[in-house]
């Protein structure tokens, strides 16, 4: 497997195989959303877009970045998802750099979202298909240590699976994004969870892979290798 790692602005042409990293926190929140039983996750190019099909599907779970706000139900927190039941649910998600990397990578013919809570699968289900891989290390314009470590690892993994995650989580814990969201936690700010760092860095902690594909064009995230709960 030939490797490339890409930031979304460098994603001048379409990949055959693209995983768009955003580990703290876009797609460690979309991993605990399936597991906390959501059906599908649309990924909306924009909160106009997001706001746009709450309307039109009031029973439809929206959620972003930052603070709470009208028109979303949720923000894009893991510790926060962590304890709601979404059984059955679809969920609307728009984020400042994780969504912008799928529609950035939208046409390749396996798109796949990720974060350390699902590199395993990831990288299993990688192996399966051999070709070149282009990771979109979504934040920092591409250089985001936590997104470049846990894409780093994933590509690691699909060459040899016991490729040890410590020096990978550590660079992640040690990031900037990191330290934002624990400065975060210290002011108060009504968008983190105590517990976001910590669960953001659990290597491998479900057993799936998370695909995204056009459903009538929408971008859709399922998971791959699991069933959401019923």
């Amino acid at each position: 497997m030939n490797t490339r790692f890409a930031g979304i602005a460098e994603m001048t042409e379409v990949p055959a195989v693209a995983v768009v990293i955003d580990v703290m926190r876009a797609f460690t929140v979309t991993a605990w959303a399936f597991a906390q039983g959501a059906e599908k996750i649309v990924l909306a190019g924009s909160l106009k877009e997001a706001l746009d099909l709450k309307a039109a599907h009031p029973d439809w779970i929206t959620l972003k970045d930052g603070s709470p706000a009208p028109g979303f139900d949720l923000v894009n927190s893991p510790g926060l998802l962590s304890s709601i039941d979404l059984t059955g649910r679809t969920v609307v998600q728009k984020t400042t750099n994780g969504t912008v990397g799928v529609h950035a990578a939208r046409g390749a013919s396996l798109l796949l979202c990720a974060s350390f809570a699902v590199a395993g699968a990831t990288a299993e289900l990688l192996r399966a298909y051999g070709d070149d891989v282009t990771f979109v290390v979504t934040g920092g314009h591409g250089r985001a240590n936590e997104d470049l470590a846990c894409a780093e690892y994933i590509a690691g993994r699909v060459i040899d699976p016991g490729t040890e995650v410590t020096g990978f989580l550590r660079r992640a814990a040690e990031s900037q994004a990191a330290a934002d969201l624990k400065d975060g936690v210290l002011r108060g700010h009504p968008g983190i969870h105590v517990d976001d760092v910590a669960l953001c860095l659990e290597a491998d902690r479900f057993p799936f892979a998370m695909v995204a594909a056009p459903e009538d064009s929408l971008m859709v995230l399922r998971p791959r290798g699991f069933s959401p709960r019923s």
